[in-house]
């Protein structure tokens, strides 16, 4: 009966969330500049957004993963990729040494205050979404090895 209710509350929570889009919220780049969150409901190609922490171990190895498919991600199907940080006050100042170190090339944005976070009811990272034509059409939580293969396969499918 437990794994019945907890397989219903993820299936019911993962088909409410397939129809959102990213909220109007106000985050910063690594630069300081203003990003809008709900500006990439405007674009036609995927966008992966993956919710991570300096802290945060098994999120630093997923986004590693990422980094070493990002590339072929970009050629194959235009996705981009954005890394939102929760870091707090107390950790923030690691994430631009963190991002150099590992050499990541793609966008990095501060939720520093966890608005992002709350909005999209994100209770545990690594937390990672791909927004579709202002629609997020794939939610995961909590690092899988293998991963890459299912953002693959998504992005494959999104682009026939």
């Amino acid at each position: 009966m437990k794994i019945l209710t907890t397989l219903t509350v993820v299936l019911f929570s993962t088909l409410g969330f397939a129809q959102a889009s990213l909220p109007n919220v106000q985050l910063k780049d690594l630069q300081g500049k203003t990003v809008n969150l709900s500006e990439y409901n405007s674009k036609q190609n995927p966008v992966i957004v993956s919710f991570w922490a300096t802290w945060c171990a098994p999120c630093i190895k997923e986004l590693k993963t990422f980094s070493k498919h990002y590339k072929q991600w970009q050629n194959e199907f235009g996705a981009e990729l954005i890394a939102v940080s929760t870091d707090d006050a107390k950790t923030k100042n690691r994430v631009k040494s963190q991002v150099k170190g590992a050499g990541w090339q793609y966008t990095i944005l501060m939720d520093d205050n966890h608005e992002l976070k709350r909005a999209l009811n994100v209770a545990n990272i690594p937390y990672t979404l791909i927004l579709h034509k202002g629609k997020v059409v794939f939610v995961h939580s909590g690092y899988t090895p293998g991963i890459e293969t299912e953002i693959y396969k998504k992005l494959q499918s999104l682009s026939k």
